[in-house]
């Protein structure tokens, strides 16, 4: 972060000054004391289950040299305290006012499943030219979000920001402080409907993205999602479409892939192209279109931007296979909705020719009304992709297990991800491949991580 001066952080924050110098300067914000840099603005959160205004103390011995507060109202001393009506809304004015020193392109993606793997295939195809700040794990809300803008530097060339979104009103707070000139839609599911309802107050939510566009943005719809697909041509900006099933700006056809790798024929507006990036599941390439097209917006050559697309790698827990001695591991674990698990069924599918297919499946959280069916829908999708063994977890899960079941699939229902890692532990064969995933309240990391453990034993 570049250094900014008290005096900016007071005016940007609408604070005031209640002591200490203004002509100081802050060089990194946090929200938690346990972390704090010397220099650092110290940011006390008023959650549901703790008051941070309770760590200042902390925070100035660990060396922060300013902290803001919404509850004290007179200071003393050395150290600079700034009062502010809610610390919340401070960080996040702060953050769209630093956000304002720079000029590089700033792309910004939503969508109900598939953000971070396409910021991370974003971010591959535009390294090989350019310096990229991309958004660190899952600081893609209304907190993590104005953290990720402080990591802005004076040599980034270009930004790709991850926008993540629950609620009604959420993704204009975050387009005024992110300010993306290019945005990407990734797909319309139904994560959060508890919350948001019908899938269409989804869409339209998650269209504020393009809020705070200039007369150049441009949004990238994913055409192969209906929705989306719906709003080419209805919006008042620049609207590139790509996808793999229809005829679109960006389309990729002839996919295949050999368990490793995938191959497409581009067929872009520079003609045709044949391309190969380092990931399986049409998912991939979709997230691939998305960064090829937002590349070639900014003036990257095909040779660069499949360079860059080799170097792609799935986030942690995100579809991460591990290719053990004895089996292969497909680690999903980090979150789950029907779209995403879709998807990892899709790689497990595709992942290796011989061998069991297994399928540990947990609960998908917050689907509210449309729960039972989507989790049961889940279990007969299990036998279309051809899993062979089916664990569920969690009492949500057990619709998955039903679906499953009825089409012939072998199912094993269990109640804590320790009864299934016991269960998978007497089941495992060599030669396996096994997808672990489930909502990120599942923890089914857990099994995850015994797994890892597992093969120094089992097969010894």
């Amino acid at each position: 972060m570049q250094p900014i001066m008290i005096e900016d952080l007071v005016r940007w924050s609408g604070g005031r000054l209640l002591c200490g110098n203004s002509k100081d300067c802050v060089t990194s914000v946090s929200i938690n004391s346990r972390e704090i840099a010397p220099g650092s603005l110290f940011v006390p959160i008023v959650g549901e289950k703790v008051n941070a205004h309770r760590f200042i103390d902390s925070a100035f011995k660990a060396g922060a040299a300013a902290v803001l507060t919404q509850e004290q109202d007179a200071a003393q001393g050395d150290k600079v305290w700034i009062r502010v009506d809610d610390t919340l809304q401070a960080l996040q004015d702060i953050a769209a006012a630093y956000r304002g020193l720079f000029t590089i392109p700033v792309v910004g993606i939503t969508g109900s499943v598939g953000k971070t793997s396409t910021k991370e295939m974003v971010a591959a195809a535009l390294s090989v030219e350019k310096r990229v700040m991309k958004t660190a794990g899952n600081f893609n809300s209304q907190i993590g979000l104005p953290l990720t803008m402080f990591q802005l530097e004076k040599e980034h060339q270009a930004a790709v920001i991850e926008m993540g979104m629950s609620q009604f009103g959420e993704m204009s707070k975050l387009s005024a402080i992110a300010r993306p000139d290019y945005a990407i839609l990734t797909n319309i599911g139904i994560s959060h409907i508890e919350q948001l309802k019908t899938q269409e107050n989804i869409r339209a939510e998650k269209l504020h993205i393009m809020d705070q566009f200039g007369e150049q943005g441009t949004l990238y719809l994913n055409v192969d999602d209906p929705l989306l697909a719906e709003m080419m041509g209805k919006l008042p900006v620049r609207t590139i479409g790509y996808g793999i099933k229809q005829d679109c700006n960006y389309q990729a056809k002839q996919v295949e892939s050999d368990g490793e790798r995938t191959w497409f024929s581009l067929q872009g507006p520079n003609g045709a192209r044949q391309m190969v990036i380092p990931a399986i599941g049409e998912h991939h390439v979709l997230n691939a279109l998305a960064a090829i097209a937002v590349a070639t917006d900014l003036g990257l050559s095909p040779e660069s931007i499949q360079k860059g697309l080799l170097c792609y790698q799935n986030a942690a827990m995100r579809q991460q296979i591990h290719r053990m001695t004895h089996f292969t591991l497909i680690d999903d674990s980090y979150n789950a909705s029907p779209d995403s698990a879709k998807s990892g069924l899709s790689v497990l599918a595709q992942v290796q020719k011989t061998g069991r297919k297994i399928a540990v499946l947990a609960d998908m959280l917050e689907l509210g009304d449309q729960s039972e069916q989507a989790h049961y829908q889940l279990g007969q999708l299990c036998a279309q992709m051809g899993v062979d063994l089916l664990i569920s977890v969690g009492p949500r899960a057990e619709a998955i297990a039903r679906g499953a079941m009825e089409q012939g699939v072998a199912v094993e229902v269990c109640a804590s991800n320790g009864e299934a890692f016991a269960y998978l532990k007497e089941q495992l064969q060599p030669g396996d491949a096994i997808l672990v995933k489930g909502s990120r309240g599942m923890h089914t990391d857990e099994i995850v991580n015994d797994l890892m453990l597992l093969e120094k034993t089992i097969f010894l």
